[in-house]
């Protein structure tokens, strides 16, 4: 820290000197200084912390002085020890307060009225009696599904006479049935608590 002019250090209880330019400390980073009294200090440069008005403060007091002047005469030279403050931050959990959730069921019905299918057979029976070569195979014919009925009758030769179909039709039938079903729906209020155990809102 080198300066033109001495510069003014404030301390504690009154306390007040100089910052001594042109001395040399006896280590790096230290400054030297001179109190009203003639002593001299040489302390860390950190130790000084500058102020708006110009100055530099020094955590320092007459009573800290005396204690590090010891036997030493006026004007001689000590050397002050760094002091460092440390900070030891925790944080703990502290109980502000309590919730308490009620949940409330509410029920209602709703009328459900979907439609539903089913299928249903008509049989018809059609005569026929016809002579047919061979076996005669289902067909389908729309939505008709004809299923042959053969029967063998005594001729004078053995031959396959078709008697009769069956006509089989389908239908799709629509129909709705109305039945009542019963929803739920959850409802929350929320009651808070203090830790005395009082109810707020």
């Amino acid at each position: 820290m080198s300066r033109k002019e001495p510069a003014v250090v404030v301390g504690k209880d009154g306390l007040r000197g100089t910052i001594e330019a042109e001395a040399h400390p006896r280590e790096a980073g230290q400054v030297v200084v001179r109190l009203g009294d003639g002593l001299r200090l040489a302390i860390p440069e950190g130790t000084l912390t500058a102020r708006d008005d110009g100055t530099y403060y020094l955590p320092l007091g007459p009573g800290d002085i005396e204690r590090i002047r010891g036997g030493r005469d006026r004007g001689a030279e000590a050397v002050v020890p760094i002091i460092v403050e440390d900070i030891d931050v925790e944080t703990r959990t502290v109980e502000t307060g309590r919730v308490r959730v009620t949940k409330v069921v509410h029920e209602r019905e709703e009328v459900v009225d979907e439609p539903l299918y089913r299928e249903e057979l008509d049989v018809e029976r059609v005569a026929v009696n016809r002579v047919v070569e061979g076996p005669v195979p289902v067909r389908q014919e729309g939505d008709v599904t004809i299923v042959p009925v053969l029967e063998e009758v005594l001729v004078v030769e053995k031959r396959l006479m078709l008697k009769e179909e069956l006509r089989i039709t389908r239908r799709r039938v629509e129909e709705h049935k109305p039945q009542r079903v019963a929803l739920r729906a959850e409802e929350v209020t929320a009651e808070r608590i203090d830790p005395r155990g009082r109810r707020g809102g």
